[in-house]
């Protein structure tokens, strides 16, 4: 298999984690029920070939998310997988669920914007940050990661773009409740690489450590790779992204495809930078995963070196 010709470019991070959400974000949105051995065979795969954080599913209520209904059949079916394996827990009832499977690193999902709190969570802003305050703190005292997705950080639907000083109020309430680390979404995939790296100044202005930030683009008008490449150079060493650019958002139309996995490795690998993960395998467990769903994959290096058609 062809790899990238291996060039550094100074001032970028030696080694960068993945954050693979092809297994949650990914599989959310498909119309057709996807068996859950099939589930527990694409994680394991993830992890063979190399990704150590694997996204598993979600424990939101199965009238909103049906494709994830199989939470509790799914987890204990994946324990001896070695990755760190996250679960969305939107309330108490869903911290409950996933705690009582000892899953040990969770995620709430909350808002920068009025319009998609509604639509998403059908609460403001506040009321959303004060229903994740106690799903934050129990998880923290059971000793549980928490990772606070903050959607809309660049651009909204129906509010258009998003004022900088507006996301960093949502992001300084999620760290200061006890989120062990914060995922800027592009929800929508407008973000360009100068509004990125204006708002990880303004963060980073704020006192809020880049160690504690990911970044997770869409790629709606082809910008998530500049727009990563922006976050890399201002430190940010964790990327979300999806095996084979599987996913988007069930509560915002316009949202297409995330970040492929793939594509994110083709480029840090050709800056030699490490991510632990073999290409080849991942591309042959998308090329995999797209024969189950019955069809390709969107990624363009999962076509380019599996000659998918």
């Amino acid at each position: 298999m062809s790899l990238p010709m291996t060039i550094p470019a100074p001032g970028l991070p030696a080694r960068v984690r993945i954050h693979e959400v092809g297994a949650r974000d990914g599989l959310q949105n498909e119309k057709e029920t996807v068996p859950t051995e099939v589930k527990a065979e694409f994680v394991r795969r993830l992890a063979d070939a190399g990704l150590t954080t694997i996204e598993a599913t979600s424990f939101v209520h199965p009238k909103w998310v049906p494709q994830l209904a199989d939470a509790e059949q799914l987890f204990p079916m994946i324990s001896d997988v070695k990755a760190a394996l996250p679960v969305l827990v939107p309330n108490e009832r869903g911290l409950d669920r996933a705690l009582t499977l000892g899953a040990t690193r969770v995620a709430v999902f909350a808002s920068a914007t009025e319009s998609f709190a509604k639509a998403n969570l059908n609460r403001t802003v506040d009321e959303a940050l004060a229903m994740f305050e106690p799903v934050v703190a129990r998880a923290k005292a059971a000793d549980v990661h928490v990772r606070g997705y903050l959607s809309m950080c660049f651009g909204d639907p129906w509010e258009g773009a998003v004022p900088v000083p507006q996301v960093v109020r949502v992001c300084r309430a999620l760290l200061d409740m006890g989120c062990d680390e914060l995922s800027l979404g592009d929800t929508i995939g407008v973000a360009t690489p100068g509004h990125v790296r204006a708002l990880l100044t303004e963060l980073t202005q704020e006192n809020v450590p880049v160690e504690k930030l990911a970044v997770h683009f869409h790629d709606t008008y082809g910008q998530a790779l500049a727009n990563t490449y922006a976050a890399l150079q201002h430190g940010v060493t964790t990327v979300d992204a999806s095996a084979g650019g599987l996913g988007g958002c069930p509560f915002a139309k316009s949202a297409t495809g995330n970040l492929a996995t793939e594509d994110l490795v083709w480029m840090l690998h050709g800056l030699g930078i490490d991510t632990g993960v073999d290409l080849g395998r991942l591309v042959a467990t998308s090329v995999w995963m797209a024969d189950q769903l019955g069809r390709p994959s969107p990624s363009r290096t999962v076509r380019a070196l599996s000659h998918q058609e």
